[in-house]
């Protein structure tokens, strides 16, 4: 594992709720949602007293000799909110994700479809949604026990994909990722309740410090940081391509970085990089002529199975945030 830093200063190590800031005595602003209001509220007219709120979840719901996962490292992905596993795939099983990742790139059937998203300025595949429905072979994966028993030992309890996709960075074209919590979006916009969910990151082809690689900030999952400004209508449709809204602030973010830095993963195709729902995370343009890809599985618990929106007038389509046992099609 090859890890960039903001700092050389050791990470201050916390518990969930040392790094919740008090609230300006002389604000007018509700400083925290009262009970039985939603405890993660966002897209917000104006910003509350504190800069962030605590997780009310647990990290890790379940113990080691509950799955593939030793108790280092759930112990690791309690503290960061990540955990990177290399050479997590290798040999034949790589190469046939690999061929398969062409195959879908260069579909011309997927090209202007809502479910494959383009750079920005450009034509070249961004983002590609509901892969695990696309492909017999990324289907697979995403139901391969080794996978579906991280995200099980993780969440403690039985979980479903919530949402797949490929992400993409050509070479000297891929543009980055701003930074957000998935979580937040998920919250705001497909209406996921609590913080249950995680996502599963194969690396696809390697990831060097130059092509763009995922970066995030450990120690960030342990608070909710809201976000300002109504979500628009159909905000996906920009959202993938360039996201503004939801976003944490940069006041927010300088204070979680300074406390904890920010670190980049990197490492040859192959690797594995689980992360929480909530961990601030985003990524740089590919600077390099390397091509940057990975396939994500998000894995959300079935008894968090998302409801109505919190912060959007409705819901994302079904691509973006799929049920429990449904089955999807590109006519869907």
């Amino acid at each position: 594992m090859s890890v960039q830093t903001s700092s050389d200063r050791p990470h201050h190590q916390t518990t969930p709720f040392d790094i919740v800031d008090s609230p300006d005595p002389q604000s007018r602003v509700r400083s925290a949602p009262r009970p039985g209001e939603d405890p993660y509220p966002t897209r917000l007219s104006e910003p509350l007293d504190l800069p962030w709120l605590s997780r009310h979840e647990p990290v890790v719901k379940g113990h080691d000799g509950e799955g593939p996962l030793s108790a280092a490292q759930l112990d690791a992905f309690e503290r960061q909110g990540f955990l990177f596993e290399p050479d997590f795939l290798t040999g034949d099983e790589l190469d046939e994700l690999r061929r398969e990742l062409k195959v879908l790139l260069e579909n011309d059937a997927y090209r202007g479809r809502d479910f494959s998203i383009t750079e920005p300025r450009g034509n070249e595949i961004r983002s590609l949604f509901a892969v695990h429905f696309l492909s017999k072979v990324f289907g697979r994966l995403a139901h391969d026990p080794r996978l579906t028993g991280r995200a099980r030992q993780i969440l403690g309890g039985e979980p479903y994909v919530h949402q797949s996709r490929i992400n993409y960075k050509p070479g000297f074209e891929g543009q980055g990722f701003n930074w957000h919590s998935d979580f937040e979006t998920w919250h705001a916009e497909d209406g996921m309740p609590a913080m249950n969910a995680v996502s599963a990151s194969i690396v696809l082809t390697d990831n060097h410090a130059f092509n763009g690689p995922l970066m995030l900030v450990p120690g960030s999952h342990r608070v909710f940081v809201p976000c300002l400004g109504e979500t628009p209508e159909d905000h996906h449709k920009q959202s993938l391509k360039t996201q503004e809204v939801g976003v944490p602030s940069r006041e927010a973010l300088r204070r979680l970085i300074d406390r904890h830095g920010i670190e980049a993963p990197t490492g040859a195709a192959g690797g594995l990089l689980l992360f929480d729902c909530n961990t601030l995370h985003g990524s740089n343009a590919n600077m390099s002529p390397d091509p940057r890809s990975n396939a994500f599985f998000v894995y959300n618990r079935r008894d968090n199975r998302c409801v109505e929106p919190f912060a959007a007038g409705k819901r994302r389509p079904r691509f973006l945030a799929h049920a429990p046992d449904e089955a999807w099609t590109p006519e869907d």
